[in-house]
C-alpha cells in the first residue's frame, strides 16, 4: 500500500512539473507597438536564465531593444527564430519552464501554440495568382478560337494568352507566336510558356546573346522594415490629415559663428572632443522661442489642445534603417555644453539602434537639419501630435544691404529656416511671432546667457 502511494506521489509530482511549462509571448515594448521582429535570441534551447538576464533582442519600428527575464527559468523551446519579422504582440515566441521541469512536452506545446492561429497566407506582389484549373472542354485542346470570338477581332492574327503567361514570356524572352496553347479554345497558359524550348536554329542564331531570363536584373528589391513601414504610415497620415502651412525666414548667423568659435577654443582646452555645433545653438534658440510663444509648443489631441510647459525637442537623426527623432528633454533649463553632449549621445544610440522607447517617444517640437548636406531650403512634414517642425538649411555667404557702408552691401552668413505648422493649433500670426523670436535669439546669441 505504501509502495502504491509512493508511485502515485511520483506521478503527481511529475504532472505538476510538466504543468509548469508556459508560453512566452511577444511583449509590447511601447504603448503603440503592435508587431515587431526577433533580432536574435541570447539563450539557446535548454539554457537556464536568471532574473535580469537578456533573453533576446526585439526589433521595433524604431530600435532594437533587449528583453530581460523577469524571473528565473529555462528556455524550453524557441518558436519564433532569429530574423522572424512582423510578429504580432501577444503571439507565442517561445516555451519556458522552471529549473528541473520535464521539458519533453515543450515541442508539442509549441506546435499547438502555432497551430491555434495559422499565419496569413503570403501574397505575391510581383505577379497575379495563377489561373484556376478548368475542366478540359470536349473539343481538342489545340482547336482555334471559335468564329464568334474571331468576329470581334481586328484584321490580322491575335494571340490568346493568360496574363501570367504573357508576363512570364516577357521576362524569359519566349515568342508567344511560336507556342501552341493547351488551354481552353487554344489559349496559351502558364505551363505552355514554362515548357517552351527554342529550336536548334533559334539556339544557333542567338547563342551569342543571352536571353532576358539570363540577364541579371537591373534593380534591387529591399524588404520593407518595420521602421520604414511605420515612417511611411505616420508621415502619410500626417500629410493627408494635418493642414500644413509654411513660414520661412532668413537668419544672419555671423554672431553665432563667432561665439561658437570663442566657446570651442575654451572647451577644447579642457576636452579636445567637446565642441559645440551650430545645431546646438539652434536647439537652444528653439527652446527660448517656445518659452516666448508657448502656443507653438502644443499638440492637437482631438477634443483639447495641449500646451506644454517644457521644451522637449525631438532632433531628427538619419540612421541606416530610417529616420528617428531622439528627444533632448527640458532644453530650456540646460546650457549649450549639456545640450551638445546629450544630442551627440542620443544620436549615437539612434544609429546603433539602442534607443529606449522613452528616448524617442513624446517630444513637443521637432527640428530637422539638412544644412550639413548642403541643402539650402526645404519643408518638413509635421510629426503628430506635435504642432510644428522646423526645417533648417545650410548657412551660405550672401550679399545683404549695409547702409552703414559706402558701397551699401556686405557679405553675411545667411541661414534659411522654414517652420511647418498645423493650422488647427497654430495660426499664421503665431507662427510669424515664433519665427521672429527664433530669429532674434540666433542673431543675438548672447541673450542665451541672460
Amino acid at each position: 500500500m505504501a509502495s502504491l502511494a509512493r508511485v502515485f506521489a511520483r506521478r503527481l509530482h511529475a504532472s505538476a512539473r510538466r504543468s509548469a511549462l508556459a508560453q512566452f509571448n511577444m511583449p509590447a515594448m511601447s504603448p503603440t507597438m503592435t508587431e515587431g521582429g526577433i533580432a536574435s535570441w541570447k539563450k539557446k534551447e535548454g539554457d537556464s536564465f536568471s532574473t535580469g538576464e537578456v533573453l533576446l533582442e526585439i526589433e521595433t519600428d524604431k530600435a532594437t531593444i533587449d528583453v530581460e527575464a523577469t524571473e528565473d527559468g529555462v528556455l524550453a523551446k524557441i518558436i519564433a527564430q532569429d530574423g522572424t519579422k512582423n510578429v504580432q504582440v501577444g503571439s507565442p515566441i517561445a516555451i519556458v519552464g522552471e529549473e528541473g521541469d520535464d521539458l519533453s512536452g515543450a515541442a508539442d506545446m509549441a506546435s499547438k501554440a502555432t497551430s491555434s492561429k495559422p499565419p496569413p497566407a503570403e501574397k505575391s506582389e510581383s505577379a497575379p495568382p495563377p489561373p484556376k484549373s478548368e475542366p478540359a472542354p470536349s473539343a481538342p485542346k489545340s482547336s482555334p478560337p471559335s468564329s464568334s470570338e474571331k468576329s470581334d477581332l481586328p484584321a490580322g492574327d491575335r494571340i490568346f494568352a493568360s496574363p501570367i503567361a504573357k508576363k512570364i514570356a516577357l521576362e524569359r524572352g519566349v515568342p508567344l507566336g511560336k507556342l501552341t496553347g493547351s488551354g481552353p479554345n487554344g489559349r496559351i497558359i502558364r505551363e505552355d510558356v514554362e515548357k517552351y524550348t527554342p529550336s536548334t536554329a533559334t539556339k544557333g542564331s542567338t547563342a551569342s546573346q543571352p536571353s532576358a531570363a539570363q540577364l541579371p536584373p537591373d534593380y534591387v528589391d529591399t524588404p520593407v522594415s518595420n521602421m520604414r513601414r511605420t515612417i511611411g504610415a505616420r508621415l502619410t497620415q500626417s500629410k493627408q490629415e494635418l493642414p500644413h502651412y509654411y513660414v520661412t525666414v532668413d537668419i544672419n548667423m555671423d554672431k553665432v559663428l563667432k561665439l561658437r568659435e570663442v566657446f570651442n577654443k575654451t572647451l577644447t582646452e579642457k576636452d579636445k572632443s567637446a565642441k559645440l555645433s551650430v545645431n546646438d545653438f539652434i536647439v537652444k534658440a528653439v527652446a527660448c522661442a517656445l518659452a516666448d510663444v508657448p502656443e507653438a509648443n502644443s499638440a492637437w489631441l482631438g477634443e483639447v489642445i495641449r500646451t506644454y510647459k517644457k521644451a522637449d525637442i525631438s532632433v531628427a537623426v538619419a540612421t541606416p534603417t530610417g529616420l528617428i527623432t531622439p528627444i533632448v528633454k527640458d532644453v530650456g533649463s540646460k546650457g549649450l555644453a549639456t545640450i551638445s553632449a546629450e544630442t551627440k549621445a542620443l544620436a549615437k544610440k539612434a544609429r546603433d539602434g539602442k534607443l529606449a522607447p522613452a528616448e524617442y517617444q513624446g517630444g513637443t517640437f521637432t527640428i530637422s537639419n539638412l544644412g550639413m548636406y548642403g541643402v539650402s531650403h526645404f519643408t518638413a512634414i509635421i510629426n503628430p501630435p506635435q504642432s510644428c517642425i522646423l526645417a533648417v538649411g545650410s548657412t551660405e555667404a550672401t550679399l545683404v544691404p549695409a547702409p552703414e557702408e559706402e558701397r551699401g552691401f556686405k557679405t553675411a552668413q545667411i541661414m534659411k529656416a522654414t517652420l511647418s505648422s498645423d493650422h488647427r493649433t497654430v495660426d499664421g500670426a503665431i507662427a510669424a511671432r515664433w519665427m521672429a523670436a527664433f530669429k532674434g535669439y540666433l542673431e543675438n546669441p548672447l541673450t542665451f546667457m541672460l
